[in-house]
């Protein structure tokens, strides 16, 4: 019989330093104020499943590490997870490389025997999408913004050389992206048996392609990366277009949220409140230097570059940033 720890991992199971990192995460806020477990430091095998926590009931979570993706850490940079239903079950976000699907398939496994019927992929960005080829056994629907499958595949190419860049060529040959068959243009629900997701489409915000699940039994809301927590935005859509997504996400009546990077929260809608502060503060700063006649690179250098940040991974995203939203308000009427 296999123990369990206190967290509820087993605790026969080796687990990569990769993943006992992201777990961590995780673990902090649904540990305190109980006793939390100690989380081994071995290198995680061929088919040993991915370290997830139950956040609500039949509600399992695997928090991505605030790092860039590598070889170290699988790609596994971004929040995954599954709802188990009285039917089947829904895997939201499949990680950044087939290793991490797997390795989540393998989580599955361990919770229940119910099939896995759909994979919900909250955008295209390749930290979201790179596991669902482990999916493909299944034969589950694959489900997505009506415009995931577009996005997919003007970036394949792209992709697969970041792929290669960053989690290296070995991790990256069996990383293929693997486009919905169920396109959601605005509202859509599945149906788990006895458990019911309502997945909304929403205009361009963070990318093209963001939509977000609720799971109606327990209130719990998957934004993918329209929320960020700790680690800081990333801009590759309409900064207007997502502060005005920010606004009708408040009215969803969630009681847990599950960001797309950071960690769950019970404070709905205030967990925005920083991210939406740093949009609203980009899109003044980018203004005022168009209206001062700035270049694109002056601005880059000088637009937040004298203020403390709360953000990890600042210095990797927030030029970038600037650079997004400076050629969408150049344009602003």
């Amino acid at each position: 019989m296999e123990r369990m720890n206190q967290c509820g991992v087993h605790a026969s199971s080796p687990i990569a330093p990769w993943a006992a990192q992201a777990f961590t995460g995780v673990a902090k806020w649904l540990c305190a104020p109980l006793l939390c477990c100690a989380i081994p430091s071995v290198v995680l095998g061929a088919d040993d499943p991915l370290p997830v926590q139950e956040v609500a009931a039949g509600v399992f979570v695997h928090q991505g590490v605030h790092q860039d993706a590598m070889p170290g850490n699988y790609g596994a940079i971004a929040n995954v997870g599954f709802i188990v239903g009285g039917e089947c079950v829904a895997v939201i976000d499949t990680g950044g490389s087939f290793a991490q699907g797997k390795a989540l398939r393998a989580a599955i496994s361990r919770q229940t025997s119910l099939p896995v019927c759909y994979v919900i992929n909250t955008h295209v960005h390749p930290d979201h999408v790179y596991g669902n080829a482990a999916f493909t056994a299944d034969q589950a629907e694959f489900v997505g913004h009506h415009n995931l499958a577009a996005s997919m595949r003007s970036r394949d190419g792209y992709y697969a050389a970041y792929l290669e860049r960053t989690i290296g060529p070995d991790l990256a040959r069996q990383s293929i992206l693997v486009p919905p068959n169920v396109p959601v243009k605005e509202v859509h629900q599945l149906d788990l048996g006895e458990r019911t997701l309502t997945i909304q489409a929403w205009p361009t915000s963070h990318t093209d392609n963001d939509l977000t699940v609720l799971d109606e039994t327990t209130a719990t809301l998957w934004t993918g990366d329209l929320v960020f927590r700790e680690r800081i935005p990333s801009l590759d859509g309409k900064l207007s277009g997502w502060l005005s997504t920010m606004e009708s996400l408040a009215g969803i009546p969630a009681r847990l949220v599950v960001p797309g990077h950071g960690s769950v929260s019970t404070d709905w809608p205030a967990v925005m409140k920083p991210q939406q502060q740093y949009l609203q503060q980009l899109q003044a700063d980018v203004r005022a230097a168009l209206k001062a006649k700035r270049s694109i690179q002056q601005a880059m250098s000088e637009i937040g570059a004298l203020n403390p940040s709360q953000w990890q991974l600042f210095d990797g995203s927030h030029r970038q940033n600037v650079t997004a939203a400076f050629t969408e308000l150049e344009w602003e009427d």
